[in-house]
């Protein structure tokens, strides 16, 4: 099971590549908005997150999570994930939606390497 939860944690990662890696390429972009790596960024992090946190709780994995954090991080994935969802609805300038969600994005990661 050990070598499944490695496989899902670098699924995640590669959801966070793309999310972030969606928010930076625009920023030099007059016309920023939620580009396909971010909606679909927003939605591999979300999936792979619930289920990362669901073998840990079910016991395929040895690990203990921190409960508050792991509610925190999941809040603003599903913010960010909303956000997402409806930027893909708009067209383009999206200024305020597209800083919301790298803002966001960026809290998340700090959130998950400096919370402990």
């Amino acid at each position: 099971m050990e070598f499944v939860y490695n496989l899902i944690v670098v699924l995640h990662f590669i959801g966070l590549a793309s999310l972030v890696g969606g928010f930076i390429v625009q920023i030099s972009n007059s016309e920023k908005g939620v580009n396909a790596a971010m909606f679909h960024g927003a939605l591999t992090q979300l999936v792979t997150g619930l289920i990362l946190v669901g073998m840990v709780e079910g016991g395929a994995v040895d690990d203990e999570l921190n409960m508050t954090k792991i509610s925190v991080k999941l809040v603003i994935v599903l913010v960010v994930t909303v956000l997402a969802v409806t930027g893909r609805k708009k067209a383009p300038p999206q200024v305020a939606l597209w800083g919301a969600i790298g803002a966001l994005s960026i809290a998340n990661i700090f959130i998950a390497v400096f919370w402990s």
